[in-house]
């Protein structure tokens, strides 16, 4: 079965990114950064999310992330699913906090729950079928609009949007060019998916983090 062990962000200045991400998030071996400059623009086909327990998490991780230059796209608010904001950060990916409850019941941390990459895609049917090809199980499916994989274990979840979608979601215009300036790392062989998503075979310190 494949199984994320981490995910790479590309960017011009990965010593700001480094230091922006672990004094924001501290997410480890779950999240690394390396150096390349591919021209990307506009929306780069991509959320990352957080799932915090309660909204005073998500409060705490938001404001950390904005104290270190992080952009606000939508602040967090209450709504019919829970209590969330979206962020971009300086390098310039979104990243989506939130939590299913919409009342605190204990003091605020900085713990994460879940980690998950979610893809917008152009046909999230064929996206569906490659990864299942490519051993990733699925775990929901709401027909051609939402599909979450089995994780297996995994320290980052993936699951697929519609590109429109993803990018309502995150609350900017869909349109984007140039490279994803992201890389999947788990495979156990690399490949590109549909949608120019690039995996690789796991580093050994994002190896490390998936064993049981």
């Amino acid at each position: 079965m494949t199984r994320i062990a981490s995910v790479i962000l590309e960017t011009p200045d990965p010593v700001a990114a480094e230091r922006f991400y672990s004094a924001a998030f501290g997410l480890g071996d779950q999240l690394q950064v390396r150096a390349a400059d591919a021209p990307a623009s506009g929306f780069r086909g991509f959320i990352l999310s957080l799932v915090a327990a309660q909204p005073n998490i998500v409060d705490a991780l938001i404001d950390a992330a904005s104290r270190r230059g992080a952009t606000t796209l939508k602040p967090a608010t209450r709504s019919f699913w829970g209590y969330g904001g979206v962020l971009q950060a300086p390098d310039g990916a979104i990243w989506k906090i939130a939590s299913s409850a919409k009342k605190n019941s204990g003091p605020a941390t900085r713990q994460i729950d879940d980690f998950v990459l979610l893809l917008g895609v152009a046909d999230v049917n064929a996206a569906k079928q490659f990864y299942l090809d490519h051993g990733l199980p699925v775990a929901k499916s709401f027909g051609s609009k939402y599909v979450e994989f089995d994780s297996a274990g995994s320290p980052v979840k993936l699951a697929l949007y519609s590109r429109r979608a993803a990018a309502k979601d995150a609350g900017i215009a869909a349109d984007g060019t140039g490279s994803h300036r992201l890389v999947i790392t788990g495979a156990s062989t690399p490949f590109t998916d549909p949608d120019g998503f690039a995996w690789e075979a796991a580093t050994t310190s994002a190896a490390r983090a998936t064993s049981p």
